[in-house]
């Protein structure tokens, strides 16, 4: 039996965990720094590393205490030293580079986007691997080949604004509040998915690459007018932005499926797993989960606990890092790629 201490800090969320073997979850702290980034309509970094000082060292005290762990139960921490603001990545690697040193514990270095990656595996009887992984969350859109917790290879990812970046922007052409995501899929509920025939961008007939800037421009000016950002969403009804919140959200899920269905071709993979912030978009799951279930595929997506960042999946990465031989020196640094 392995327990990790995980800690994340790569942009607006504080957390700790403590997880056992990769797998069982004994706590999963996290501290959300949505109302302080709320008046600015995003995150605002020095603001999130500030959050960050001010309420790390209580969120593991917390996670420890949850758990009913002392540091004699940890047998390593993990830490998200990459990818993410530079700035916050820097509390958490500061903090978790103390603990170990303290502790006199293995330190683990994460990459956040695989840990990712492998949160669908939390919980998960048996593990879904070997598979293809989709991770859409607000910085990021990927496909990863992953054939075991440390054998992950990079198919696509975006080249220009991620999933959840788009969603976020187009909640703010429609006059949604902050976080957009979670509101642009509670106007949708209202609207007709086919009510606008927004682009979907496939770059290319074997392309595995994303690209949402196309749809979240075509939004911008199917409510402002061709060339125009602003004055025309006073002239928008309810049901307009219902329509229009619909109708974007389904361009999305509609690319975001194809690519994964064409990654499983690719691959020959028969297990499809989905993780990040936008995994929790309901529509998704359940189109993603059609899909599979049509194309004879197993189907797998993260609990929703482990959709936004969070220290547990850091922690289960941690684990499968640390029996692959990976650990880290006091040297390791935070990088924002």
């Amino acid at each position: 039996m392995t327990t990790l201490l995980g800690i994340e800090t790569s942009c607006d969320e504080t957390a700790a965990a403590v997880v056992v073997d990769g797998r069982r979850v004994l706590s999963n702290v996290v501290a959300s720094q949505i109302d302080l980034h709320r008046k600015y309509g995003g995150v605002v970094p020095e603001i999130a590393s500030r959050a960050h000082i001010e309420r790390l060292d209580g969120v593991i005290l917390e996670a420890l205490d949850v758990a009913g762990c002392s540091p004699g139960d940890v047998d390593a921490v993990a830490v998200t030293h990459t990818p993410g603001l530079v700035g916050s990545l820097l509390i958490g690697v500061t903090a978790a580079k103390t603990l170990a040193w303290a502790w006199g514990k293995p330190l683990v270095p994460v990459h956040h986007i695989r840990a990712h990656a492998l949160s669908p595996a939390i919980d998960a009887d048996p593990p879904p691997w070997p598979a293809v992984a989709l991770i859409a969350s607000g910085g990021h859109t990927s496909l990863f080949h992953v054939r075991d917790p440390n054998d992950v290879t990079l198919l696509g990812a975006t080249t220009d604004d991620a999933a959840g970046e788009a969603f976020d922007k187009v909640a703010t052409i429609l006059g949604l509040p902050y976080p957009g995501g979670p509101h642009v899929e509670r106007a949708a509920r209202a609207g007709d998915p086919a009510a606008v025939a927004f682009p979907r961008t496939m770059l290319g007939r074997d392309s595995l690459d994303f690209s949402f800037s196309g749809v979240k421009t075509a939004v911008l000016y199917h409510v402002h007018g061709y060339g125009r950002t602003s004055g025309g969403l006073d002239r928008l009804s309810e049901t307009d932005v219902a329509d229009i919140a619909a109708s974007f959200q389904q361009a999305v899920v509609d690319v975001l499926v194809g690519k994964t269905l064409k990654a499983a071709d690719a691959t020959s993979a028969d297990t499809v797993t989905l993780g990040g912030g936008v995994a929790a978009n309901t529509c998704l799951r359940q189109h993603l989960e059609a899909a599979c279930a049509a194309a004879g595929l197993r189907f797998c997506a993260a609990a929703m606990p482990y959709c936004t960042d969070n220290a547990a999946m850091i922690a289960a990465a941690g684990f499968y890092a640390l029996a692959g031989g990976v650990t880290a020196g006091l040297d390791l640094d935070a990088t924002a790629s």
